[in-house]
């Protein structure tokens, strides 16, 4: 019997398609890594009986970077990185150990089955996969097939048992594209953004970015934000006049007519034409015209669609609503949502999908009476990669709650739509002459409301009704007045107009537009203001500014797009991948030493929006050189600076700092600072000069004084350190000395937080060891009101982890609270620390719109 190994790109999918094709009958087992799942069952595999192992790996297996030391900031030119550097792929989560799971899971079976998502990343995953499984696996016999792949777009039974009795193979161009435009986006990336982040981090002190990150599209993305930014503030208002009329067919009311010459200028002209129509008492009937329009359903629903919706109408980033949309597929409720397509295939079963939906209460009726015949949906664009996305399983607001069920439900109204008629409606237009100027109105009627009862927000909406009327007829003329009105300024994109830019220029694709949206974000270069609309910051103009004023290209969407074109000829195997990848690098190589030469440009706009270093942060500690004073920047990155010595001492990021009991550093005279992540976090003293320039060869850079191995200073590992960690393998406990009365120790590596002897009076590290497990022991000074020793005792000596008297003392958190339980103790430590964990606090989301409809038809209108 055959063993067959089958991958998917997330656990829960291998769960799906592996209950799927077992019919249920199936077994599972946690994998090695404890991440991922294996479930096995027995079938038939191309006319045999098969051994089945279905699991999956948790996205990219493998990530592209330098080697070791280029990846030193300090000492490696940017310049090198676009050429001499080597690259190297490395495991894209070390802690999963995935390459050594895929080992295990692969050793001894006979082919490989591969399920990864039906895109260009997942063709990548396919040959990750591949390099990890196929040295393990049993040799083929002579020209024997062993590798085969599944192209799904939905986790229904029909479309996976479709996939598995039509399986094809992996297609290496596409997975090349990825491979290209991984080690383009690298190199370009990198070589920018290090050089641009060292020279002005150490000219300004408030710029408020940790980094200063290029990106071959994150730039492009910027410079259509800053480019509206640009229009608003160069915009001048213009005034105009518009002669609007007035006219009564009936005695109580009145109809508002348009103005043929819509407005004018100049007020004298204006002023003419009120003059010469007010000398008419009536309007003239000159033409009653009457026309059946109709107004199209939409077309089938795509990525970009998708997000532009979600982000104008329905309040979500588009990230968010990426995340949300890859949940619902995983779980089976939508098709792929990464698709470029907008048509249906003819064979694709539009009545099944719909039948699905015969039974929610908000459109059921709309479905019934579609059920006896459906329309075909609009020819749009196929694209040749997935069906448009479409609801493939019930759901309810229950299931799905909040932001899931709201893009749900409007996918699956999309869809409904799609096959729903025409909206038809009448328009009535009558012209009308006062004077010698023409006036028209326009009303309409809705004679068919098709796909706008299940989309109202794309319903016709009412008017005032027209009167009956003929040509000749005459309307007394109620009023005529002349409105003074003046131009206003385009608003900040949306995220919404944003896409559509993106999507137009080629920037990015469906699947990174919401990351390259995303980091320009997160590196505060625009903000997200109400309305989902993005509002440069002075760092993002600057920038933009700057990369105009040195090289237009490198913020235009020319050059990118023109990139994406040939990475797609690579991914249809028209254009050579190393021939590609060198033409490219060499422009951007160029491109980069220009900009080097010429940054005095972007530095003078610099000046005029940011201040020095000198002139920035507060007073706090003393410099071991000069004994004077360092500032401290607070603005991201925070750091110490010295204007004295004109030096600059990056610290720990996402927290406090403050000056440590004016306390100096045995190695260089620097008074240490104390940082602190919060309340219930770690905290821990350093030396400015030590955490940049490592004193001991056992010692990286960005070490504190609880990872220092000085041999006698009191503040170090050597003297604090307790003993191994309880969770992870390279981590040291180490007795926060600040932390008393609430007295805690620390790992100096993970997020682990060991709480003890809370209101004991003092607590030492003994220089003495455990015999049963080889940790330092602690010397505590209990209060006497609360000592837990027998008697009048206040002082014990003992072993954190093995001590009878300290183990109902002692407590087990997290940092950062991201594991949800604690394992227990390792090796010869019982540790009896009681785990709390809970969930990252602080939703994100965007607040629930509190009428959808009425989001949805502004968006639309």
């Amino acid at each position: 019997m055959k063993t067959v190994l089958m991958v998917a790109e997330k656990p829960s999918l291998a769960q799906s398609i592996a209950k799927i094709l077992s019919r249920g009958n199936m077994s599972s087992r946690k994998g090695l890594n404890g991440a991922c799942s294996v479930h096995e069952y027995t079938g038939s595999f191309i006319g045999q009986s098969a051994h089945f192992k279905m699991t999956s790996v948790c996205g990219h297996v493998m990530t592209l970077d330098f080697i070791g030391k280029y990846n030193s900031w300090d000492k490696v030119d940017p310049a090198e990185l676009f050429s001499k550097a080597p690259t190297e792929k490395k495991e894209a989560n070390p802690k999963l150990t995935m390459v050594k799971f895929l080992q295990v899971e692969g050793r001894g079976c006979d082919c490989i089955v591969l399920w990864l998502d039906c895109d260009k990343e997942g063709e990548n995953i396919c040959f990750e996969v591949l390099d990890a499984v196929l040295p393990v696996m049993n040799k083929p016999r002579s020209s024997e097939r062993t590798i085969y792949r599944a192209k799904f777009s939905s986790i229904t039974d029909t479309d996976i048992c479709n996939a598995m009795n039509h399986l094809g193979e992996p297609n290496r161009n596409e997975a090349l594209s990825v491979d290209a435009r991984q080690e383009l986006d690298l190199r370009i990336g990198c070589a920018f953004t290090r050089f641009q982040t060292k020279y002005f981090q150490g000219k300004y002190g408030n710029l408020d970015s940790s980094l200063i990150s290029f990106g071959p599209c994150q730039t492009p993305t910027l410079g259509f934000c800053v480019e509206r930014h640009d229009k608003i503030q160069s915009f001048k208002p213009e005034t105009y006049w518009v002669l609007q009329a007035k006219v009564n067919p009936e005695k109580e009311s009145s109809l508002t007519l348009d103005w043929d010459r819509v407005r004018v200028f100049d007020r004298e002209i204006a002023q003419m034409f009120l003059n010469i129509t007010k000398m008419s008492k009536e309007a003239k009937v000159e033409s009653v015209s009457k026309k059946e329009k109709v107004k199209q359903r939409p077309l089938a629903l795509n990525t970009v669609e998708m997000l532009r919706v979600a982000s104008a109408a329905l309040g979500m980033g588009p990230q968010h609503a990426m995340q949300i949309a890859e949940r619902l597929y995983t779980q089976g409720y939508i098709s792929y949502p990464r698709t470029e397509t907008t048509h249906y295939p003819e064979n694709f079963d539009l009545k099944g999908c719909l039948r699905q939906q015969a039974n929610n209460p908000y459109w059921a009726e709309t479905v019934k009476a579609l059920s006896d015949g459906i329309n075909r949906p609009r020819k749009g664009h196929d694209a040749g990669d997935h069906p448009p996305i479409t609801p493939m399983r019930a759901a309810t607001e229950a299931e799905l709650g909040g932001d899931g069920w709201r893009l749900y439900e409007y996918i699956t109204r999309h869809f409904i739509a799609t096959v729903s008629a025409d909206c038809k409606y009448l328009q009535t237009t009558i012209s009308f002459s006062i004077g010698p100027e023409r006036f028209t109105c326009i009303g309409k009627v809705v004679t068919s409301p098709g796909f706008t009862e299940i989309m109202p927000w794309h319903s016709i909406p009412l008017e005032e009704s027209l009167p009956h009327c003929e040509k000749g007829d005459f309307f007394p003329v109620g009023e005529i007045k002349l409105l003074e009105k003046q131009t206003s300024p385009p608003d900040y994109l949306t995220e919404a107009e944003l896409i559509t830019l993106m999507e137009k220029h080629g920037i990015g694709t469906d699947a990174s537009i919401p990351v390259h949206i995303n980091n320009i974000c997160q590196r505060n270069y625009v903000t997200v203001e109400s309305g989902r609309r993005l509002k440069p910051t002075n760092l993002g103009i600057v920038l933009v500014h700057g990369y105009y004023k040195i090289d237009a290209e490198l913020v235009l969407p020319t050059i990118r797009s023109a990139v994406e074109k040939q990475l797609n000829l690579i991914a249809l195997g028209k254009a050579n991948y190393h021939q590609v990848l060198e033409h490219t690098l060499d422009i951007f190589k160029r491109k980069f030493h220009y900009f080097v030469d010429s940054i005095a440009g972007m530095d003078e706009l610099m000046e005029v929006s940011f201040s020095p270093l000198a002139a920035t942060g507060k007073p706090l500690s003393r410099c071991g050189k000069c004994h004077r004073f360092m500032k401290y920047i607070q603005a991201k990155p925070s750091r110490l600076h010295c204007s004295h010595c004109d030096d600059t001492y990056s610290l720990p990021q996402n927290g406090t700092i403050k000056l440590y009991k004016e306390l100096r550093c045995p190695l260089d005279d620097f008074e240490l600072v104390l940082w602190s992540s919060g309340s219930r976090g770690k905290s821990y003293p350093l030396c400015p000069y030590c955490y940049n320039h490592p004193p001991f060869r056992d010692m990286k850079k960005g070490m504190g004084c609880n990872e220092c191995t000085h041999p006698t200073c009191q503040h170090s590992l050597s003297m604090l350190g307790i003993g191994q960690c309880v969770e992870c393998e390279n981590g040291v406990l180490v007795l926060d000395s600040t932390s008393g009365p609430k007295w805690k120790m620390a790992c100096n590596k993970c997020n682990v937080i060991v709480h003890f002897f809370e209101n004991a009076h003092k607590v030492r590290v003994s220089p003495e060891t455990c015999d049963l497990c080889d940790a330092a022991l602690v010397d505590v000074d209990f209060n006497k009101a609360k000592s837990p020793l027998p008697g009048d005792e206040t002082q014990h000596s003992g072993c954190v982890f093995c001590d009878p008297v300290f183990q109902d003392l002692v407590e087990l958190k997290h940092a950062a609270m991201r594991h949800p339980m604690h394992r227990g103790g390792q090796g010869k430590r019982q540790g009896r620390g009681r785990g709390k964990g809970r969930r990252p606090g602080g939703r994100l989301n965007p607040k629930k719109p509190k009428d959808k409809m009425a989001a949805l038809a502004a968006y639309f209108v």
